[in-house]
């Protein structure tokens, strides 16, 4: 399917999408939003699909976050119900989503680069809640999951302040995985869509389901047990079958992804 704002591009069982509106920084409006809700509506569905590697067009910004000035040009459309960039109320995605924040990631920007499962920046990235310098504050999930990534005293500090962080200070504070020069961040982020595609997607889909119910299942009994349902449902999968026996005939295992 064709996308006015987002590209997209298959690489076997790897999936690349590119934020592409560079003229304004990647900024999200409301046509976008819905465009990449469909994306991920359409990831999701894709048997043939298991990761997924998120960036920005051009060399300067993964997202300057919402686009205020086409609200307050008067532009037009309602967000999905998936919330900012179609990720940040969607709580069911059982593949994983890896960020390639090749430049700043502002407001919404950054917001969208938490939801993400894996944060990896170029070194020339720099990240920012700045929406109280507008009269806002980070509504998209930026007080929620900053807080929880990095703990509550520093994402509070940012929150509050608005000020930026680089991608070094990012990875010392833990919500960035791993910083590389900016011409190798792609390579970076395809090899690490790679190693996770090397394992069972199946396995890799049931640690999802159950890392997406942690919040909702505070206590760590609620939460084996929860583990427990899931593993049983994993063992009726082929791939689980298949990593057994290839365990034991000692040979590569060929997944399924069912």
């Amino acid at each position: 399917m064709a996308y006015e704002f987002v590209n997209t591009e298959r690489r076997g069982p790897i999936l690349i999408v590119t934020m592409n509106r560079p003229e304004v920084y990647n900024a999200v409006h409301a046509p976008m939003h819905n465009e990449m809700s469909q994306v991920w509506d359409d990831f999701a569905a894709d048997d043939d699909l298991w990761v997924a590697v998120l960036t920005g067009a051009g060399d300067k910004a993964f997202s300057a976050g919402n686009d205020l000035k086409y609200t307050a040009q008067g532009g037009k459309g309602t967000p999905p119900p998936t919330g900012f960039a179609g990720l940040s109320t969607r709580f069911d995605l059982e593949k994983p989503l890896i960020a390639a924040v090749n430049g700043f990631a502002m407001g919404g920007g950054f917001e969208t680069a938490l939801c993400c499962d894996i944060l990896l920046a170029a070194d020339t990235a720099r990240f920012a809640l700045p929406e109280v310098k507008v009269g806002l504050f980070a509504a998209a999930g930026g007080v929620q999951r900053l807080s929880r990534q990095i703990g509550r005293k520093q994402a509070v500090e940012m929150m509050l302040s608005g000020r930026q962080a680089s991608a070094a200070e990012g990875k010392e504070l833990g919500f960035v995985n791993a910083v590389y020069p900016q011409n190798e961040l792609m390579d970076a982020a395809l090899a690490k869509a790679e190693e996770i595609c090397a394992v069972s997607p199946s396995s890799v889909k049931a640690t999802k389901r159950v890392l997406n119910h942690l919040d909702e299942l505070e206590r760590l009994r609620e939460s084996l047990a929860y583990s427990r349902e899931v593993i049983e449902d994993l063992r009726h999968t082929e791939d689980f079958k298949e990593g057994v026996n290839a365990f034991v005939e000692k040979r590569p295992p060929q997944w399924k992804n069912r």
